[in-house]
């Protein structure tokens, strides 16, 4: 029993991975009474205990989601670096072209990156025991999270419980989670929602392997190729992460998850004398359009009983489901997105800051309507 004193909780944020982890953080350093639950642990299950937990920069030419990604990854790099150093191994990251074809488009990128870098040639390179070929990036800046124990070090003064929550009921103006009792629920459950129907956010999951390595290798920086290698940080060099898109990748990957980013690693520096010390799988969340999700929960079901003309593209008031929200869908960037995401989400539900539309979950339900067949 959690409540036995039956007190009202001002906020219960349900999964600890990292978005959980930081939205309980911020949400707590506003004032607010913070629970969080989880089923299985901080940072136990899916994306987050897979995690790599890379914190570094998108490269492109300028597209939204990269603007906002690169958003993230500074105010990232500086809540990690300012507030939580002890987890947090500021190694710099090597961006890699994947190809020579790449490596033409690779070199326009430089121009829409604001984050601060350096282009290193291949001689450069090879003195980091990188072997490669083509100029590359480096974000000297970015670095490397250790997963479980940053998400368990965000969360070191704020109460939590491993408990599975099967119903939330919403009654008399509070939300129950078995005893528990609060006035508002954050769901960061990631790849699995099924309290609630969300459909309209067209969350997927997409099966991520890491691999941590014993290794003597004098790695000093990180790198990300098609894969990501992390620097030896106490005789350890993490491998990741695969990308299935399968409801039984376990299947997919034949058993041998590792296999693939093995052969790619091989590649880039020498693996020779890497031992493979653990393997860590889980399923991260996307969003159906790439960006985050956080923000307040559409009563979809309300919405298409109340008003069918939505299905023909009619444009009318979101109901939205009371004091619930959601903080998701971060994809293989969580330990990038998660610090900003989590403060957008306080300042919204304690200050009534207007969630970034960029990020807000109602741009996608009128969309997701006008796709229905049958409501």
């Amino acid at each position: 029993m959690i409540n036995r004193n039956n007190k009202i909780i001002d906020v219960v944020v349900v999964g600890a991975g990292v978005a959980g982890c930081c939205s309980a953080f911020f949400l707590q350093e506003k004032g607010l009474s913070v629970l969080l639950i989880d089923r299985s642990g901080v940072s136990a299950t899916g994306g987050s205990s897979a995690a790599g937990a890379f914190v570094s920069p998108k490269i492109g030419k300028g597209s939204p989601l990269q603007l906002l990604t690169n958003e993230a990854f500074e105010f990232a790099t500086d809540f990690y670096l300012n507030r939580f150093p002890k987890y947090f191994t500021q190694s710099g990251i090597i961006r890699m072209a994947k190809n020579n074809q790449d490596s033409i488009e690779f070199m326009e990128y430089d121009k829409f990156n604001i984050s601060k870098r350096e282009l290193i040639d291949k001689d450069k390179l090879q003195e980091y025991g990188i072997h490669e070929e083509n100029s590359s990036f480096l974000f000297k800046e970015a670095g490397v999270c250790d997963a479980p124990n940053m998400c368990k070090d965000i969360i070191k003064n704020i109460t939590y419980k491993q408990y599975l929550v099967n119903k939330l009921i919403f009654q008399n103006g509070y939300w129950l989670l078995g005893d528990i009792k609060a006035k508002r629920v954050v769901l960061a459950t990631g790849y699995e929602n099924n309290l609630f129907d969300m459909r309209y956010m067209g969350i997927k999951g997409i099966w991520g392997s890491r691999g941590d390595y014993e290794s003597s290798l004098d790695l000093k920086v990180s790198m990300h190729k098609t894969i990501s290698i992390s620097a030896n940080i106490n005789g350890i060099i993490k491998l990741g992460a695969t990308h299935v898109k399968s409801k039984e990748p376990c299947i997919m990957c034949n058993g041998q998850p590792l296999k693939s980013l093995e052969k790619i690693a091989s590649t880039m520096v020498t693996t020779k004398d890497f031992k493979l010390k653990e393997t860590f799988c889980g399923m991260r969340s996307s969003s159906r359009d790439y960006f985050p999700l956080v923000g307040d929960v559409v009563d979809s079901q309300y919405m298409l009983k109340t008003y069918p003309k939505i299905l023909k593209g009619a444009k009318v008031p979101l109901k939205k489901i009371p004091n619930l929200y959601i903080c998701n869908g971060f994809g293989g960037r969580g330990f990038v997105f998660a610090p900003l995401m989590g403060k957008i989400l306080s300042d919204y539900i304690v200050d009534n800051i207007k969630i970034d539309s960029r990020v807000n979950p109602d741009r996608l339900f009128l969309k997701w309507c006008r796709r229905l067949i049958t409501p």
